[in-house]
């Protein structure tokens, strides 16, 4: 009698979601909420450090630069390890490094000692966020892949804004160091749990066909009803073939996707970066008060999160990349917008929402899009070096910012200029879609010759 045979796509597309890959989703929102803590807690404490260690406001600027730097190569290094070793070590690994290097922070005592060890907390950082895309994008089917990537993604949002209201007590009652003391116990603690209960993603699994015993106990928890003796086929998913390496990213017609994804998180990441960088100085500058600036600028993230979780249904129902170029598009005219708002907090309110909306809700879609777009074999090396290539361009965005503040630029052609970032961004996504397009056509075509030439 034959073994029976299973086709491992069918398999995660056609079952309902489930509890299983709920939890799995869920536990990696709960890594991602403290990777968006973490990110941002040195923002939180900065004025508190300055107090503490009797240093100018300038000092931390390398501080704040060694952050991004170790976030960049984080996400350039973790990615690819993570295409040769599997998502869950890496995942791991690097909740060790950001946990251990924060609660080492912690004890900090000199402007290099907090260089050195923002770095490596960056490092570790940004080995989790490829990889905690590609594992819940390899674990959701298709039809609600975009949702459940960006979904999950909420929870970094979440642990940035909430960091902040969870600074500014533990601050008050115990000092700036307890800022990093939590951010570090926290993903230490996560990373146990990760350890425990946390699995491998059954396409890498099938792809490095080395582990049968642990891919099929990660299928039984999707489907107990499988058979003992089931063989697993990756079947027609191309997401079987390639090869783990970054010169994989411009081979077999992906040479361009690669190329305009990289445009895309470059200028994406550098507006968005730029616009949470100086709003609040911008707003204040032309006449409101600090306290008002800053929760205008809270709209930013709030109209962020709103369309995260509104746009992931619309990128599984139409064109993706279509669909992204027209948020893009939609948030080069709301950035326009806030420069001609001026001091009206209601209309700065509503267009800093929006703008939120279209620029962090397109961000987060492109890192679901980009998931979806290579194969299992480079998915981490794809998505790690487009959030690399992006990160570059999140240091460049608030340089760019102060160069036009220092030449006393007005707000109107401020924001002209930063709408500039995004809508070259969303050519590059139509762009895209038009690649994907003309390639279905020929690869129609050839499907029918195929067929005329057998008959």
């Amino acid at each position: 009698m034959p073994q029976p045979s299973i086709d491992l796509r069918a398999l995660i597309d056609e079952r309902p979601f489930g509890r299983y890959r709920t939890f799995v989703t869920a536990l990696c929102g709960l890594i991602v909420f403290l990777d968006g803590f973490d990110t941002q807690a040195i923002g939180y404490v900065a004025p508190a450090i300055v107090h503490a260690l009797g240093i100018e406001r300038s000092a931390l600027s390398p501080v704040f630069s060694a952050s991004l730097v170790g976030l960049t190569l984080g996400a350039l290094v973790g990615g690819p390890v993570s295409d040769r070793i599997g998502r869950r070590p890496v995942l791991i690994a690097g909740m060790l490094i950001f946990g251990a290097m924060s609660l080492a922070t912690a004890f900090a005592s000199s402007v290099p000692a907090l260089l050195v060890l923002r770095l490596l907390t960056g490092i570790g950082l940004g080995c989790v966020m490829p990889n905690a895309i590609a594992l819940t994008g390899e674990f959701a089917p298709e039809r609600v892949r975009s949702t459940a990537i960006m979904v999950m993604f909420c929870g970094f949002s979440l642990g940035a804004a909430l960091g902040g209201l969870a600074a500014a007590g533990l601050i008050r009652d115990y000092g700036w160091p307890s800022v990093f003391v939590v951010g570090g116990l926290l993903p230490l603690a996560a990373a146990l749990l990760a350890w425990r209960h946390l699995p491998e993603s059954p396409r890498f699994l099938v792809v490095q066909a080395k582990h049968p015993a642990r891919l099929l106990a990660v299928l039984r928890k999707l489907a107990p009803d499988l058979p003992e003796d089931v063989r697993i086929d990756s079947g027609i998913d191309v997401h079987a073939k390639g090869q783990a390496s970054v010169s994989a990213l411009f081979a077999d017609k992906r040479a361009r996707i690669t190329a305009l994804l990289w445009v895309i998180f470059f200028m994406s990441l550098m507006d968005l970066y730029f616009l949470s960088s100086w709003l609040p100085t911008v707003i204040h500058d032309a006449g409101i008060a600090l306290d008002t600036a800053a929760i205008i600028t809270s709209m930013l993230q709030i109209g962020g999160t709103l369309g995260t979780l509104t746009l992931g249904r619309v990128f599984d129902r139409v064109p993706p990349f279509k669909a992204l170029g027209v948020v893009y598009l939609g948030a080069a005219v709301c950035v326009v917008l806030v420069g001609l708002a001026g001091t009206s907090v209601a209309v700065l309110a509503a267009t800093i929402f929006a703008a939120g909306f279209c620029v962090v809700g397109g961000q987060i879609g492109a890192n679901a899009l980009a998931a979806r777009t290579y194969p299992t074999t480079i998915r981490g090396t794809g998505v790690g070096w487009a959030l690399g290539i992006g990160r570059i361009g999140s240091i460049a965005g608030p340089m760019v910012g102060g160069v036009l503040l220092a030449l006393h630029w007005d707000p109107q052609h401020l924001f002209m200029m930063a709408a500039v970032p995004v809508a070259i961004a969303g050519v590059a996504a139509f762009t895209i879609s038009a690649l994907a397009q003309r390639e279905a056509r020929l690869e129609a075509r050839r499907v029918a010759r195929t067929a005329s030439d057998a008959t």
